[in-house]
């Protein structure tokens, strides 16, 4: 799980800097030795996910904070649930709380909706893979939202796995000499290709990939790919998935099926602080 976490300092110091530049003038109105007590609630159910990101916050700001959860992550909680209790500097709780609430919101709402797709695929063999359609900066923490939502992540980037696109197999000729160089430069590594048509499907057997996606294909055109392949190559469904197709895409016998929504079309959980001095 420690790829995950690599950037997560530097990605909360830049969202910090983001949001208090060289100060925040607002907190300035308050005494600096006044002390405060804050309660995190959700207002909804959820998975709470994001809580290193958010701890990380108030440590960057002042360490002296102490945090303490009534969660741990990846639970499942219902509406109105404490999640944490903050004890410490007040500027400092204030000046930390939107950019810690925004990443716990964000993350949160990443694992709960990947867990609605999830359980639509319970009992299946198919498994659920997330993209690269991430919020910019939020690539690694939104990954790792998914994985506690129970999906699975597909490449992180285009440094850890091939796959060959329509312009690249342009670029390269044909489909073919696309996957073979693609074996010849970086042996060891994945190669999948999209593929738009059945005729593609046999081509890229063919030239042994090892995943082939097939990218919006019919139902129809997808149940006739899992026959044509016969397991020779693993087979993912993409394109405008929504949680109403899952059960009848997995039906087809497909290994997996990929989809953006879980990362991209999300709404924040709805989080409150509630605020008091001591």
């Amino acid at each position: 799980m420690d790829q995950f976490f690599k950037d997560l300092t530097a990605c909360v110091r830049f969202a910090l800097q983001e949001d208090l530049g060289h100060a925040d003038l607002t907190a300035d109105l308050i005494d600096p030795q006044t002390q405060a007590h804050a309660r995190i609630l959700c207002r909804e159910d959820a998975i709470v996910c994001g809580r290193p990101w958010f701890d990380e916050v108030f440590h960057q700001l002042d360490p002296s904070l102490t945090i303490h959860w009534h969660c741990k992550e990846g639970d499942r909680v219902k509406a109105d649930q404490l999640l944490c209790e903050i004890t410490g500097n007040a500027r400092k709780i204030l000046t930390g709380e939107r950019t810690a609430l925004n990443f716990l919101q964000t993350l949160s709402a990443t694992s709960t909706v990947t867990s609605r797709y999830v359980a639509e695929l319970s009992g299946q063999k198919t498994r659920l893979l997330d993209t690269r359609k991430t919020l910019p900066g939020l690539r690694l923490a939104q990954k790792y939202a998914v994985k506690c939502g129970g999906g699975q992540n597909h490449r992180f980037g285009l440094y850890d796995a091939i796959l060959i696109k329509e312009n690249h197999i342009i670029a390269c000729g044909d489909l073919t000499q696309a996957v073979t160089r693609a074996k010849q430069q970086h042996p060891g590594v994945s190669v999948e290709v999209e593929t738009e048509n059945l005729a593609e499907v046999e081509l890229a057997v063919a030239a042994q990939a090892d995943i082939i996606m097939l990218d919006n294909f019919s139902l129809i055109e997808i149940e006739q790919a899992v026959k044509l392949v016969a397991g020779r190559a693993k087979l993912e469904a993409s394109g405008n998935v929504e949680i109403a197709q899952l059960k009848t895409l997995a039906n087809t016998g497909v290994d997996f099926i990929s989809t953006g929504a879980i990362t991209k079309h999300i709404q924040a959980i709805d989080l409150s602080m509630r605020f008091e001095f001591i």
